[in-house]
């Protein structure tokens, strides 16, 4: 117990309590607690940081066009990374297209003779031009391309990196978009090319 005795300059009783003790290991655990909790902190930045760099090291950028021979529609990863293709969608107004024979039988070309490159379902490496249709005669290109053009025809493609980051592509098309994932395309909609 603490006792009283009277301050000899003042009628005030001074009251002297007990001298505590500090408790070194429970201050060493407080501060190792926060050294640990520090470290993992860094530790959760740096692997976001890690990240982020190995994204833009497998990043790929998928591109639709036409090539620069006119008789071919191709599609280009301008990446770093590889493209995987999860889905290909293709419409003529509205209409979902199962393969190319169809596309062309919808537009009236009926006697094209043309090659073709399978994407739906392709990796495309960094680098690589998929040529995707290939006409056999120009005039079948040109009357492809005049068709081809019109608004109601779109091909849309989803593809991701090797990380999962996601995008949606094609002719006709809004722009890449980035995407959570590839949403699930019903059979009777996928292009089979």
């Amino acid at each position: 117990m603490s006792e009283a005795r009277r301050d000899e300059n003042t009628s005030t009783p001074v009251v002297k309590w007990p001298r505590r003790e500090i408790r070194w290991d429970a201050a060493a655990a407080i501060i190792a607690s926060l050294v640990g909790l520090l470290a993992l902190v860094v530790a959760g930045y740096t692997a976001y940081i890690q990240r982020q760099q190995v994204s833009a090291q497998v990043w790929p950028y998928l591109i639709g066009g036409n090539s620069g021979n006119n008789t071919e529609l191709v599609w280009m990863n301008k990446g770093v990374g590889p493209a995987i293709v999860k889905s290909v969608e293709v419409t003529i107004g509205g209409q979902p297209q199962r393969d190319w024979k169809m596309v062309l039988d919808t537009l009236g070309i009926r006697s094209a003779a043309y090659h073709q490159s399978f994407l739906n379902g392709n990796v495309v490496s960094p680098g690589e031009t998929i040529h995707w249709i290939r006409f056999a005669q120009r005039r079948d290109y040109d009357e492809f391309m005049h068709l081809e053009q019109r608004p109601d025809f779109r091909v849309t493609t989803c593809y991701c990196s090797t990380l999962g980051d996601c995008w949606r592509t094609g002719f006709g098309a809004a722009p890449r978009q980035p995407v959570d994932r590839c949403p699930a395309v019903p059979e009777s909609r996928q292009f089979h090319d």
